[in-house]
């Protein structure tokens, strides 16, 4: 009997969630001879989901929305789109990014993608990570699915870099390629991911849970440098978090509920990122609002 690649792909056999998480070469050759099948299937997955599921710029909170299409029509509009953004700790930005009555869109999907059963790498680096997958094509076992991929282009193209070069003039230059993944937090199951940095010129944690879907602890502490100030800072629905990859920060561990979200990160050609304290390039406001020409170099943080 001839079986589709939706079928293809449900049936292989898959490595471990432990030898993922230990990276034996085996997995890496899973990945690799199974990557063309895996992008078959999420097409087919994609195209026979029933679910009504646009993702589409109705999933922004329409105050960012707004302010960031005026600003692709006219860049002299920008400063709408940074007084969004508050400055909550030394170098790290706070604003809505998602509208939270649209949220259930989003994760609905992410649900059904969860239970699709096609093979998804989740993120080796964070061990602690049960619910994860990552996102970009860059990866190996990355979510295929067409519907998403687009979604997931907008958002790195049209909002994340020119958002992150208005707030961090010195990642221009070092924002060509694109790097994300999703992450679950689960109480009495998960333990605090230790203080460390990035190795991303700017990181945007999007925070995915819906208006009353409640969690304690789990917050993210951030250490400035320069002052040794200490700050925690929690998440709420749709709400965003951004600073450059070089500023530690420490998750924490969570006591009740799950927590779920995005970590998308931008970086240049090679993994290569701005220098801590590093020179400030004058550009303008139109040179801003561009999708760099470069292509997927295929590196991978991890």
């Amino acid at each position: 009997m001839i079986q589709n690649s939706l079928e293809r792909a449900r049936l292989v056999k898959r490595p471990t969630r432990e030898e993922m998480l230990n990276r034996t070469p085996s997995v890496h050759q899973f990945w690799n001879e199974n990557r063309g099948l895996l992008q078959d299937a999420w097409k087919e997955w994609d195209d026979a989901d029933n679910q009504d599921s646009v993702l589409d710029s109705s999933l922004y909170d329409p105050k960012l929305r707004a302010a960031v299409e005026r600003a692709w029509q006219d860049p002299t509009t920008e400063i709408a789109v940074k007084d969004l953004w508050e400055e909550v700790f030394p170098g790290v930005y706070e604003a809505q990014f998602f509208d939270p009555t649209r949220l259930a869109v989003l994760r609905d999907y992410l649900e059904r993608v969860a239970n699709a059963e096609i093979p998804l790498r989740p993120p080796y680096g964070i061990s602690l990570n049960r619910g994860g997958a990552m996102l970009d094509s860059r990866s190996e076992g990355y979510l295929a699915a067409p519907r998403f991929q687009s979604f997931y282009r907008e958002l790195m193209d049209a909002y994340m870099r020119p958002i992150s070069r208005l707030l961090f003039p010195d990642i221009v230059g070092f924002d060509s390629q694109t790097f994300g993944f999703s992450i679950q937090w689960q109480a009495d199951a998960d333990t605090s991911l230790r203080a460390h940095t990035d190795a991303s010129s700017v990181t945007l944690n999007l925070n995915l849970n819906l208006p009353g879907e409640d969690f304690s602890g789990s917050g993210v502490k951030f250490f400035d440098r320069e002052t040794r100030q200490v700050a925690e800072l929690n998440f709420a629905p749709g709400k965003a978090l951004i600073h450059h990859g070089s500023v530690p920060h420490e998750s924490m561990p969570i006591t009740k509920g799950e927590r779920s979200n995005l970590v998308l990160w931008l970086y240049g050609d090679h993994g290569q990122v701005p220098r801590v304290g590093g020179s400030q390039p004058e550009i303008d406001a139109k040179q801003r609002w561009t999708v760099p020409k470069a292509k997927d170099d295929g590196f991978a943080p991890f």
